[in-house]
């Protein structure tokens, strides 16, 4: 039996470019058929079924944004991908948002080129009706909200535009650029996730883009940067607005360019990554303050993908705090605790400045503070409410930040040490007394570092 081979449509009015895409393409066994005007391609839709559409953005009869979106509204299942000008990022990011795949200026790198068609291939090959793309991650909730927010991850999973995740702090940003990865075409290569916050001044460019053997101090054998290691497909950029400002330039460059320079080295080494970003912080007042690069805000803002807080889809709580409470139980071999009405009505009433990563704190020192195998709402142990002032900070920092998390684990440190202290560090006795299981107190003692 032979394989049917991928077919391409190639719409742009020059023959010269229209030879050079259709030798490539052959080249790498892909059919084509060639149109040099919207009409045409319109027609050669209806004919045929295509893999991939590549248009120029300049056509005699309109342009290639009205072609991308013809085809998102008849065939939205075909990747198009659009042929700009060289420096027309304007031009880009506008095809972007209409729902193009890609896009590669002129003059075309023919490297460049081969990279965006596989991926294109791949991501017709994931839809192929039997083949299995359900994700082991879960993005629980059934408010409107998150309803919205799980049917743009599937729409995002199928471009390759650059997304900014926007959010508070514990929303789970990072699951969501799991998920669009997990879903598109680069979802069986590398997911890297950096932290930009967490890498110190002098050594962020050589994680980036990676340094030869001999380039500075203590750099005694050549090494890969983040985006080698991402290389065909997605580097994650946590808390991006902690970036200094040197930084933001060469981030700027390595993104336009498709390409990095490790520390060192005399050229630029290509590289094939999409990009998606992410921090709590507002970067377009960065943007006006001076902190964060205008030109960079712009590039990796193609599409902003905003995660609500959780006190915004206060419904949502019963399920997560059932599935929190299931992992606990699964993870420390005790039985499940039920939550009593009163403490999920504590739940739905507390505003979760920390989000979900707090709700998953209040719940694991519940469970260890819990009588029995029922939460009840003083086992929760909630903060008082503290009312602010628009923007101003709780305890010295934003809502969410890390005092709070420390304030909920001193709570139940102090309580796991004097149940020990009575007990005279019997552990058994000590877990009796705090109505837990052993399993489930040494697996509070490991992650609250009391071992």
């Amino acid at each position: 039996m032979t394989l049917a081979r991928h077919r391409a449509l190639i719409v742009d009015d020059e023959p010269d470019i229209r030879e050079l895409l259709e030798l490539t393409l052959g080249r790498m066994n892909i059919d084509t058929e060639a149109a040099a005007t919207l009409a045409e391609a319109q027609a050669a839709l209806e004919r045929g079924r295509f893999d991939l559409c590549l248009t120029d953005m300049r056509l005699p009869d309109g342009s290639g944004i009205e072609l991308v979106e013809r085809i998102q509204r008849s065939h939205p299942e075909l990747p198009v991908a659009v042929i700009t000008a060289y420096g027309s990022m304007e031009s880009a990011v506008q095809a972007l948002k209409a729902g193009a795949f890609d896009f590669v200026s002129k003059p075309v790198d023919l490297g460049v080129l081969r990279n965006l068609v596989q991926s294109a291939l791949r991501l017709r090959e994931t839809e192929y009706p039997g083949r299995d793309r359900r994700s082991r991650l879960q993005l629980l909730g059934d408010s409107p909200a998150m309803r919205e927010i799980r049917a743009t991850i599937v729409k995002l999973a199928r471009s390759q535009a650059p997304v900014y995740i926007s959010g508070e702090s514990g929303t789970g940003k990072e699951l969501v650029a799991r998920l669009i990865h997990e879903k598109g075409p680069r979802a069986d290569r590398p997911f890297v996730a950096v932290n930009c916050g967490a890498i110190p001044a002098d050594l962020m460019e050589s994680e980036l883009f990676g340094h030869r053997r001999g380039s500075f101090t203590g750099a005694v054998a050549d090494k890969e940067g983040l985006f080698q290691a991402a290389n065909g497909g997605t580097l994650f950029l946590d808390e991006v607005a902690d970036l200094p400002l040197h930084m933001q330039v060469k981030l700027l460059r390595a993104i336009q360019e498709r390409a990095v320079r490790p520390v060192g080295a005399q050229k630029e080494v290509a590289v094939d990554v999409r990009i998606l970003s992410a921090t709590h912080k507002d970067l377009a007042a960065l943007v006006r303050e001076g902190t964060f690069r205008q030109d960079l805000y712009y590039r990796i803002n193609v599409i902003e993908l905003r995660v609500p807080p959780l006190r915004e889809r206060r419904e949502d709580i019963p399920l997560l705090a059932r599935h929190i409470l299931e992992r606990i139980a699964r993870n420390t071999g005790m039985r499940m605790p039920a939550l009593a009405d009163d403490a999920l009505q504590a739940l739905q009433d507390y505003p979760f400045p920390g989000n979900v990563r707090e709700l998953e704190n209040i719940l694991e020192r519940a469970c260890t503070l819990a009588e029995g195998e029922v939460i009840r709402a003083e086992d929760l142990r909630l903060p008082p409410p503290a009312p602010l002032e628009e923007g101003a900070p709780a305890g010295g920092l934003e809502p969410g930040t890390v005092p709070l998390e420390e304030y909920l684990e001193r709570i139940e440190r102090d309580a796991i040490l004097k149940a020990l202290e009575r007990t005279r560090y019997n552990k058994t006795a000590a877990a009796r007394l705090l109505g837990i299981t052993f399993r489930a107190l040494r697996y509070r003692l490991k992650k609250l570092g009391l071992e």
